[in-house]
C-alpha cells in the first residue's frame, strides 16, 4: 500500500510520477490538549499508523486546519464506516466525544519514498533469485558517494546517481569506480566516471577529531577503514615514536600527532605528500609530525637511523586563559606543564599497503646492525634490561582469503611473514596478533598482522 508506483521504462527521472493517494482513516481530535493522550492510548492499542511519517496531521477539513485542528492517522485496516473494524478503545474515545473517526486521503510524493524504494520501482528485479540485489551500498567521502556498480545496473547508472543525491544529505557528487585498486597502481588511485553532480573531488573529511582535505581523484582514502585507524591509534601513547611508512594523507599520522606522538610520516605519491603537509598545518601537529616522500623500503631504514641520531623535544604549555582587556599582561613567559622528549627508537611501524606491504618486511632485516656511526653494540644498550625500551611493534596490512574462523588465514599470514624475515613467526609467538579488518570481496579479506620485531632479525649481520 505504501510502495511507490512502478515504471520500468523510465530513462529520465520523473519525480512527479512518484505520487499516490492512499485512502486511510484518521481520528479527528476535537481538542488539541487531547492529542498527546489520544496518541499514547491509540499507540498502546496499535490503532495508530506505524510508519516513518508522523501520524499527527492537519485536519483534512481546511476550515478546521486553519484553526489548528489535528487528527491522528490510523492503521489501514480501520474503516470509518465499519465500527466492527474499530478497537474497543477507539470506540470509547469516539463515544466520549474526544475524537471522530473520519476518512483521510493520505497523499505521498517523491519526497516520502526512500532511495531503495525509488530504485526498486525503476530497475527491473533480478531474473534469478541469486542474482545481484539492488545497489544500496556506497562509500561516502566528504560530499562524494562512491559506487561499485555491477554490469547489470550500468544502463541505470545516471538514474541511480540522481536519486542517491536526492535522498542522501550532504552528497552532491556520485561516482562509479571503473577499475580495481591494487598492486598494479603504486599510488592506489582509480579511474572513475561521474554519474551525477559536478566533477568535484576536492573533499573534506572529519575523523578522530581531525580534519583532512584532499583531492579524492589523486590520493588514496578509504572511509571504511575509520575503525582500523582508530584501533591502531588507540595503541599509541603520548611520547611514543611512530613510523608510518605508507601514510597517505595522514589518517594514522595526524591523529597520532594529536595524541602527542612523534610521527615520521611517508608516502611515495607526491599528491598524498602535498595533502599530508597541508593536513599537518590544518590540524596544528607540526611539532610532532614530520612528512616525507620516498620509497617505503628506503624510508624504514632512513627514518630509523634519523630517529637514533636526532634530538627533538616539545614543551607542553597550559592553555591561555581569557583575561579582561584591562588586566595587565604577564611579565614572564608561561612555564611548560611538561616537556616530551622524542625517543630514539620507534615504538610502532605502520605499513598500510595491503596489496604488497608484506614484501617490505625484508627492510627490517639488520635494521640496527648498519646504522652509520653507531655500532650495533651501542644500540643494543638501548634495549638493556634496566631500560623500559622494547623492540618495535610492526603493524602490516595484507589481503588473504576468507573463512569463518580465519585460523588458516592467520597461519598463512604468519608463514609469509616468516618467509620474508627469515625467522619463524607463528600465531602462538608472544605479541603476535592477526586482526580481521574488513571484507574486501566475497572471498577476500583485509587483515592487520601485528608482531614485535625479533632481536635476531633487527641485529642480523647482512
Amino acid at each position: 500500500m505504501f510502495a511507490p508506483p512502478v515504471n520500468r521504462a523510465m530513462k529520465v527521472l520523473d519525480r512527479a510520477f512518484f505520487h499516490r493517494t492512499i485512502p486511510t482513516a484518521a481520528a479527528r481530535i476535537f481538542k488539541n490538549q487531547d492529542i498527546a493522550r489520544c496518541r499514547t492510548e491509540l499507540d498502546r492499542t496499535h490503532d495508530a499508523l506505524k510508519n516513518r511519517i508522523s501520524p499527527v496531521r492537519p485536519d483534512p477539513d481546511d476550515a478546521r486546519a486553519r484553526k489548528g485542528g489535528k487528527c491522528l492517522l490510523l492503521r489501514p485496516e480501520i474503516v470509518p464506516s465499519d465500527r466492527t473494524t474499530w478497537s474497543t478503545k477507539l470506540q470509547e474515545l469516539e463515544q466520549s466525544g474526544t475524537i471522530g473517526v473520519i476518512p483521510y486521503p493520505l497523499h505521498l510524493d517523491y519526497d516520502y519514498f526512500t532511495y531503495q524504494e525509488i530504485t526498486a520501482a525503476i530497475i527491473p528485479p533480478p531474473e534469478k533469485a541469486n542474482d545481484d540485489e539492488l545497489p544500496t551500498g556506497f562509500t561516502q567521502t566528504g560530499h562524494v558517494a562512491h559506487l561499485n556498480l555491477r554490469e547489470r545496473y550500468l544502463p541505470y547508472k545516471h538514474l541511480i546517481g540522481e536519486v542517491l543525491v536526492d535522498k542522501t544529505p550532504l552528497i552532491t557528487t556520485v561516482i562509479n569506480k571503473l577499475d580495481d585498486v591494487g598492486s598494479d597502481n603504486a599510488y592506489r588511485t582509480f579511474q572513475y566516471e561521474v554519474l551525477h553532480g559536478p566533477d568535484d573531488m576536492n573533499v573534506t573529511v572529519n575523523e578522530q577529531g581531525c580534519t583532512f582535505k584532499f583531492d579524492f581523484a589523486t590520493v588514496y582514502w578509504n572511509t571504511r577503514l575509520h575503525t582500523e585507524h582508530e584501533r591502531l591509534c588507540s595503541l599509541f601513547n603520548a611520547g611514543d615514536a611512530v613510523c608510518d611508512v605508507m601514510a597517505g594523507v595522514g589518517p594514522f599520522a595526524i591523529p597520532a600527532g594529536k595524541k602527542r606522538c612523534f610521527v615520521y610520516a611517508n608516502d611515495l605519491n607526491p599528491e598524498s605528500h602535498k595533502y599530508l603537509v597541508d593536513n599537518i598545518k590544518t590540524n596544528k601537529v607540526g611539532h610532532f609530525v614530520r612528512p616525507f616522500s620516498t620509497d617505503g623500503r628506503d624510508f624504514i631504514r632512513s627514518a630509523t637511523a634519523d630517529l637514533l641520531t636526532t634530538a627533538h623535544s616539545v614543551s607542553i604549555f597550559p592553555k591561555p586563559q581569557k583575561r579582561p582587556a584591562s588586566a595587565p599582561r604577564p611579565t614572564s613567559p608561561p612555564k611548560p606543564l611538561t616537556t616530551l622528549v622524542q625517543p630514539r627508537i620507534f615504538a610502532h611501524y605502520i605499513m598500510n599497503l595491503p596489496a604488497s606491504a608484506l614484501t617490505f618486511l625484508p627492510s627490517f632485516i639488520g635494521l640496527y646492525s648498519h646504522i652509520p656511526d653507531l655500532p650495533a653494540s651501542q644500540i643494543r644498550k638501548l634495549f638493556a634490561p634496566h631500560t623500559d625500551v622494547q623492540l618495535p611493534m610492526i603493524h602490516v596490512h595484507c589481503f588473504s582469503t576468507k573463512s569463518d574462523d580465519n585460523v588458516a588465514e592467520t597461519k598463512s599470514i604468519c608463514a609469509e611473514i616468516s618467509r620474508q624475515l627469515g625467522y619463524e613467526i607463528t600465531p602462538e609467538t608472544k605479541d603476535v596478533l592477526v586482526h580481521d579488518v574488513r571484507d574486501v570481496a566475497p572471498k577476500k579479506r583485509m587483515f592487520c598482522a601485528s608482531f614485535r620485531l625479533p632481536e635476531e632479525v633487527a641485529f642480523r649481520e647482512v
